[in-house]
């Protein structure tokens, strides 16, 4: 049997990893600005969040949901304290396409109804509902359309208010990236957000904050949706959550109410899984990362957006984008194999930039050599 070929991968194999550093198996070092699509977020191997996962495996590592499991119980203590949502409701699950389709399922059972308003450009996963309300067509098989999703432009809030005026009393939600990762890095305005907020309480609508990516600390804030000081009724995360561990979650506002059966999960919230998200909140919490980010980030931006030809510097603490001209088109390619340095992109042209919420001053500034360098 051999791997089905849906990855384009670079002929590199990594085999250890500290901190920001991922080293391959010729002993090559290489900087990780891109955290494995946002998914280290305490830094690689972090010791305090491997002798979380050690330790629990020691005891057990998986066990149903018909039985008490107390870590879920502390995950969800500690994540309501750290994120400002005490009187919210912790649903457990595996990744975040998982978390938006149990989103989008509970708004639907909330209010009756079928419609979604999602953007353009949007990414929300890849499985049946979290597909469908994800703008790429190529992705979206047959079987996952839709007529049920209506996609708006991003930013738009005239085209919001329409669309709701003409077709409020149908919309069982409205799920929106606070900054949308895939689709560019672009940030969704304070007016954008409050005016889904504003027009979901109008209309009996259920806001859903997808923080997949843009979640969990990445942007100085739990929630990258929190810079326009609105609440969510729905938070999706995955990725930073378990620091690499599967593990996903949707945080849920007291008024959606459960019912037994209504949300189900085989793996999600197992012992191990929340023995490795707790570690990452415990991190989080004692290394003041929020901050970290928000710092690094704030410098990461300011520095790049003074590289001549570097355009639209954009995003919120370590979540960034810029785009790159076609004279230097090759430029994230230059950095992994002649800077040995990993990060992202988006079509057509842009660079994203998702590296640990620990990453260190010294580290943003050999990003920001090899970047000159190239620029010149």
């Amino acid at each position: 049997m051999k791997l089905f070929d849906v990855y384009p991968l670079n002929n590199i194999t990594i085999t250890h990893a500290k901190g920001s550093s991922v080293w391959d198996d010729a002993g090559n070092e290489y900087l990780d600005m891109y955290g494995g699509h946002a998914v280290i977020s305490i830094g690689h191997t972090h010791p305090h969040w491997v002798k979380r996962i050690e330790d629990q495996l020691e005891q057990i590592a998986f066990y149903s949901n018909s039985v008490l499991i107390p870590q879920q119980i502390e995950l969800a203590e500690k994540l309501g304290r750290i994120s400002g949502k005490n009187n919210y409701q912790l649903f457990l699950c595996n990744s975040g396409a998982e978390a938006n389709e149990n989103a989008l399922k509970l708004a639907s059972f909330h209010t009756g109804r079928k419609k979604v308003i999602a953007f353009k450009n949007a990414f929300h996963g890849r499985t049946s509902l979290a597909v469908a309300v994800t703008d790429n067509p190529a992705i979206v098989a047959p079987i996952n359309q839709t007529a049920n999703v209506i996609f708006l432009p991003f930013n738009d809030v005239a085209a919001l208010r329409a669309c709701f005026s003409a077709q409020g009393d149908q919309v069982a939600a409205v799920i929106v990236e606070g900054i949308q990762g895939v689709g560019g890095i672009k940030v969704a305005s304070d007016e954008f957000l409050q005016t889904i907020r504003q027009l979901c309480d109008a209309h009996g609508a259920v806001f859903i904050a997808d923080s997949v990516q843009c979640g969990y600390g990445r942007t100085g804030r739990f929630y990258s949706h929190d810079h326009a000081g609105i609440n969510a009724d729905i938070y999706s995360m995955a990725k930073g959550m378990g620091n690499g561990f599967p593990i996903g979650a949707i945080s849920i506002a007291p008024h959606l109410q459960p019912k037994h059966g209504m949300l189900g999960t085989t793996f999600g919230g197992n012992h191990l899984a929340c023995a490795a998200a707790l570690g990452v909140l415990e991190v989080m919490e004692t290394e003041n990362l929020l901050e970290n980010a928000a710092e690094i980030g704030d410098y990461l931006m300011e520095q790049l957006k003074s590289i001549p030809h570097l355009e639209n510097v954009r995003g919120a603490g370590l979540m960034i984008g810029f785009d790159v001209p076609e004279s230097h088109k090759d430029l994230r390619k230059n950095l992994l194999w002649k800077h040995r340095i990993f990060t992202g992109e988006a079509k057509p042209n842009v660079i994203r930039l998702l590296p640990s919420l620990a990453l260190t001053r010294q580290d943003a500034d050999k990003f920001l050599a090899a970047v000159r360098e190239e620029m010149n």
